[in-house]
């Protein structure tokens, strides 16, 4: 990578823009880059590195890009940092803006405008700059890629701290490897080993898991074992574990099966004696049941014979109802047609109350003829309602064209009156669309003017403010300086009597036999006094610090006061020397314009949108008037064409309708005595069929009865029973049947015969002795079934426990290895001697080539006394291999590298930075890095030594590599003839090169 222009604009001190040609500084190898503290010679690296990444190094990186602004910028200039440079063949040039909260272009206040980044590229070929890229994240990445180093490395490497490598020289073994990781990267290697130790955590929790299951099971074992298994008393993780868990279960599992045997033997014998209690039961409860039986049957046949009577008297009943059931028939058909012709009746009676009086005693045949003729006169009177419908169709028409007529006259009449004003109208409303048209273009107008005239407004009473501050720091400097010379005045007055009275003053300080510090005699005959108001050290000191206040204050009034004149000055050229009193009637007056030209412009578009209305409603009336004079003349034809069919109609409809009011009523009429006429003769019809149905079925009844030997049929509906009494009085029969059939079936059996003759039952006893033994039984059951299910549940747990242990076999054997690998890498294992961890053990590596291409050049400065070595010994309680010592050849022994002198320290420190540097290029790809800078630290150097130094960095030039020095040591501005001056002014700093 080399470094070819930089361009800085408002960056850090620098108020201004300044350029630096790095080609031009780096022809002669070495170049110094120097100037007065503060001045800004660390900000040109810091612009390199922002430029490059886009952030500056170490503690002067900052979460905001706005304190990278100088505050010397002039508030409209941007930030800006521009690099041009070679890496890896391309010729790239790399632009950078921070963000920039810049001033509004309207109005007060500022705005924050994102920061910008550019990447460009030269093309050789056509011999111009290309872009590449806008994106920060992209430009990021693609510079990354390229160089090939962190921004962490790159301040390493390119922009050499050598307070960092004075550090690292004398560091312990821990900080040594924070920074070697950060420059060699080597957090992969202790992401193995966080890797490897939280595998060795989750091996050991399953392994931890897997025995805590495995005891877990044990104990539901031991639980269901009772005291038949002894668990080991072992912890999980502890070996032999798996071993005594299984031997338990064994033993546990031998011991349930035989008291599972000696339960299935102990049910045997209780299901014998079951069994021999449940017959004797079963005997006793059958004897008892048969005397019971028969004691209960000669009981009921008793009752049976004391209702003997009662059963005669029913069957007897039963006998007559079963007679009258076949009468029946003829008894539900004669009340039936006897219910039938009471409603005929009825309803014939309702129909001939509503004919008229000469109709009411007509017969069925009378009544329908007069029907028919009414219907015949309703059919003739069709074509007369067809002819009534149409005199009210046509009536409607005639209105309507009547109504319509009117409406159209009333949409003439306005459409004239409307449209006789419409030329005034017109004129009126684009007067006031020109008028507001033109108040809306003053308004712009005046828009334009009101802001100049605000920021006037503002600078003239700025500029009033800042004359009056002006006036009053005059006064204060005026003072000050008046106070500043009286200061000194008094403090040399106060010398003046303090030299006229020194000798007062050493003679206090004489003392017998001790010599005069001004003439040297021992013997003082006759020492000064000091007289009244004699001025001692003290009171002078105080009078100098007086002057030195009244300096300082009278400096700070004219720096106030040059400050406010320059400030007035500036609000003067903006404000001019027009009055503030008439500056601000000015802008009063053009803001008095504004608002009434705004207003009366705001009624542009209400103006537009009435006139377009007016012209619409214009349209819109021509054509009603025009539609309105179309249907007057249609309708001329058309009412003269209604007038001749109304007449028509009338004379059609008076033939017709009679005495009625209208067709439609006398219809009516006619329907109504159809309906009445017809209706009365169907129920004169009913009646008569009704009435020989009813005679018939009497004759029918009469004959049905004589045959059921009724004497009439009046006792044969008597003797009749309803379905509730026959089934009741049947139901009383079969009992008492049913009961005499089973009492005698009873005292009939011999079983029961003969047990009425035996002693009678002990059941009492025999229930007794059964539950005994069904409760022994129970008991041998429900040992039996603990027996069985403890022996299945060991079975299960001893399978479960034995995959649990063939499962963690491998778990342990996963364990031991990954434990093993990480306490290797963790610097804990035994096989570890050193205690080195794994990322050490790398970083050891790299530290030892390290030393290795420091101690090249170290020799070199040190005239071949020193060389640098890595130490693998451990240090105290700590881990080894981060070790570096430093080797004296004058005494030849190796001794610890805090014990070099300042000088000594700063050029061991060069050396290792440098060799650092090799290293760190060769690490990330062998990008060459053409260009580096070497921050301070020679001041402490001696002419000899730093000459030394000096070759070593111009043998760089071997490697065609340009190092800047970074100092304010003036020996080095005689040594290094190119330069890169750093000059600092109130405005901000400025960059000047020399020496090329």
């Amino acid at each position: 990578m080399r470094l070819h222009r930089l361009d800085i604009t408002a960056f850090g001190p620098f108020g201004g823009s300044q350029s630096v040609d790095f080609d031009a500084l780096s022809t002669a190898g070495l170049f110094l880059l120097h100037g007065p503290t503060g001045a800004g010679k660390t900000s040109v690296l810091d612009a390199v590195c922002y430029a490059l990444y886009g952030t500056v190094p170490g503690a002067r990186q900052s979460g905001q890009g706005l304190t990278l602004r100088s505050d010397h910028a002039d508030p409209a200039t941007r930030t800006e940092v521009r690099l041009e440079l070679t890496v890896a063949g391309r010729r790239l040039e790399i632009t950078r803006q921070p963000p920039w909260e810049r001033p509004k272009k309207r109005g007060a206040g500022t705005t924050l405008d994102k920061a910008q980044t550019w990447l460009r590229e030269y093309d050789v070929t056509a011999r111009a700059w290309k872009d590449l890229s806008r994106s920060h994240q992209e430009i990021g990445e693609e510079i990354t890629q390229l160089l090939g180093m962190s921004r962490e490395q790159f301040c390493q490497v390119v922009l050499l701290p050598q307070g960092d490598f004075a550090r690292f020289l004398r560091a312990d073994a821990g900080a040594r490897g924070q920074l070697l990781g950060r420059l060699f990267d080597t957090q992969r290697f202790a992401d193995v080993e966080k890797r490897l130790a939280e595998r060795r955590k989750t091996a050991e929790a399953r392994v931890r898991d897997g025995d805590s299951a495995l005891l877990a099971d044990a104990h539901r074992m031991q639980q269901e074992a009772g005291d038949a298994m002894e668990l080991p008393e072992l912890a999980p993780g502890e070996p032999g574990l798996a071993v005594a868990v299984l031997a338990a279960a064994a033993v546990a599992r031998s011991t349930a099966r035989e008291r599972l045997a000696v339960a299935h033997c102990r049910l045997t014998a209780a299901e014998s004696a079951q069994a021999a209690a449940d017959r004797a039961l079963a005997e006793a409860r059958e004897l008892a049941r048969l005397q019971t039986r028969f004691a209960e049957a000669r009981q009921r046949a008793v009752r049976l014979e004391e209702r003997a009577g009662d059963h005669r008297a029913a069957q007897a009943r039963m006998e007559r109802a079963r007679k009258a059931e076949t009468v029946a028939p003829a008894l539900e058909l004669r009340e039936a047609a006897e219910e039938e012709h009471r409603r005929a009746s009825g309803a014939e009676l309702r129909a001939r109350a509503l004919l008229p009086e000469s109709l009411a005693e007509a017969g069925a045949a009378g009544l329908a003829a007069a029907a028919r003729r009414a219907a015949e006169e309703l059919g003739g009177l069709e074509s007369a309602r067809r002819a009534e419908r149409r005199l009210a169709e046509a009536a409607d028409e005639r209105d309507r064209l009547d109504r319509q007529e009117r409406d159209d006259e009333d949409t003439l009449r306005e459409a004239a009156g409307w449209l006789a004003g419409w030329d005034t109208r017109r004129a009126g409303l684009q007067a006031r669309v020109d008028a507001a048209q033109e108040a809306a273009t003053r308004a712009e107008q005046l828009a334009v003017q009101r802001d100049p005239a605000r920021r006037r407004l503002a600078a003239a009473r700025l500029r009033d403010e800042l004359g009056r501050d002006t006036d009053e720091a005059q006064r204060a400097a005026l003072a000050s300086a008046q106070h500043a010379v009286d200061a000194r005045t008094h403090w040399l007055d106060l010398k003046e009597q303090r030299l006229n009275g020194i000798a007062a003053e050493l003679a206090a300080q004489l003392a017998e036999g001790e010599p005069c510090a001004v003439c040297g005699a021992t013997e003082h005959p006759a020492p000064a006094e000091k007289f009244a108001g004699h001025v001692d050290r003290e009171a002078e000191e105080r009078a100098l610090a007086a002057v030195q206040r009244a300096d300082e204050q009278r400096a700070r009034d004219e720096r106030r006061l040059a400050t406010a004149r320059e400030a007035l000055a500036a609000a003067t050229a903006e404000a001019g020397d027009t009055p503030t009193e008439q500056l601000a009637s000015q802008a009063e007056e053009l803001e008095r314009e504004y608002a009434e030209a705004r207003r009366a412009g705001s009624v542009l578009h209400a103006a537009h949108e009435e006139l377009r209305l007016a012209e619409q409603e214009r349209e819109h009336r021509l054509a009603g008037r025009q539609q309105a004079e179309v249907r007057a003349a249609a309708r001329l034809t058309r009412r003269e064409g209604l007038d001749r069919e109304l007449a028509a109609l009338e004379e059609e409809l008076a033939q017709a309708r009679g005495s009625a009011a209208s067709v439609s009523a006398r219809a009516a009429q006619l329907e109504r005595q159809v309906a009445l006429l017809t209706d009365a003769a169907d129920t004169a019809r009913a009646a008569e069929e009704t009435a020989r149905h009813l005679k018939d079925t009497d004759a029918r009844l009469a004959d049905a009865a004589y045959r059921a030997g009724f004497d009439t049929p009046q006792a044969a509906a008597a003797a009749l029973l309803d379905d509730t009494a026959h089934r009741e009085l049947q139901r009383r029969l079969d009992q008492w049947h049913s009961e005499e059939v089973a009492v005698r079936a009873v005292l009939a059996e011999a079983d029961t015969a003969a047990a009425a003759q035996r002693p009678p039952a002990d059941l009492g006893t025999a229930e007794r002795t059964a539950a005994l033994a069904a409760q022994r039984l129970r008991e041998a059951a429900s040992a039996r079934d603990r027996a069985a299910r403890s022996c299945a549940e060991l079975d299960r747990l001893s399978a479960r426990a034995t995959a649990g242990v063939r499962q963690l076999a491998p778990l342990r054997e996963e364990y031991d290895r990954v434990a093993r690998l990480a306490g290797l890498t963790a610097g804990t294992s035994a096989d570890n001697e050193r205690r080195m961890r794994l990322e050490s053990y790398v970083l050891a590596a790299r530290l030892e080539q390290v030393a290795a291409a420091a101690t090249v050049r170290l020799r070199r400065m040190s005239s071949g006394r020193y060389t640098l070595v890595h130490s693998d010994d451990r240090t105290g309680r700590g881990r080894s291999g981060l070790g570096l010592h430093v080797v004296d050849a004058w005494t030849g022994r190796e001794r610890d590298t805090a014990t070099l002198s300042g000088g000594e320290t700063f050029f061991a420190s060069l050396a290792l930075a440098l060799g650092l540097a090799d290293v760190v290029t060769d690490e990330a790809g062998g990008v060459r890095l053409d260009t580096l800078f070497i921050d301070e630290g020679f001041g402490s150097l001696d002419d000899q030594t730093l000459d030394e130094v000096l070759d070593v960095l111009d043998s760089l030039r071997e490697r065609d590599r340009s190092v800047g020095i970074v100092s304010h040591v003036a020996d080095l501005r005689r040594r290094v003839h190119a330069q890169l001056e750093v000059s600092k002014g109130r405005t901000g700093s400025t960059l000047r090169q020399r020496g090329i």
